[in-house]
């Protein structure tokens, strides 16, 4: 059977909920990310808890079943401006229960994946050179 587990992390109610309801996909754990926490199953990123709210990963093939359920995006206020994540709340009732909740995950698992294959190959950070140490070798 999945299970679901906070590693390193005081109990958090919202938090251990937010495992119960995912782990009929897998095994679901969180970690603390910017005051919140994010969410994996699998392994896999698919959700965050922000702002009192779990917010699950959406793609363009997904998102329109977010709108139309009524979710809200998750943003966030930066220095300037507001920036949208394509992370949405789920339907209230999806919250009561795993089976509720697992249509709703299925969709962040597969946009998660989605966005995976996208990526492709890791980047490799290439170290810069300090100006002054490549002008004195030239």
């Amino acid at each position: 059977m999945p299970s679901a587990t906070v590693p390193n992390s005081p109990r958090n109610a919202l938090v251990e909920h937010c495992l119960e309801l995912l782990s009929p996909l897998g095994t679901a754990s969180a970690q603390h990310m910017f005051g919140g926490h994010g969410l994996r199953v699998d392994g896999v990123f698919i959700a965050l808890i922000a702002f009192d709210r779990l917010y699950l990963k959406a793609d363009a093939q997904s998102q329109h079943r977010f709108v139309t359920a009524g979710c809200e995006a998750f943003a966030y206020l930066a220095k300037t401006r507001t920036v949208a994540l394509n992370y949405w709340t789920v339907p209230a009732e999806a919250m009561e229960s795993p089976e509720l909740m697992l249509p709703w995950a299925r969709l962040a698992l597969q946009a998660a994946l989605r966005a995976s294959t996208v990526k492709g190959k890791p980047r490799v950070k290439v170290a810069r050179v300090p100006r002054r140490a490549a002008r004195g070798k030239a």
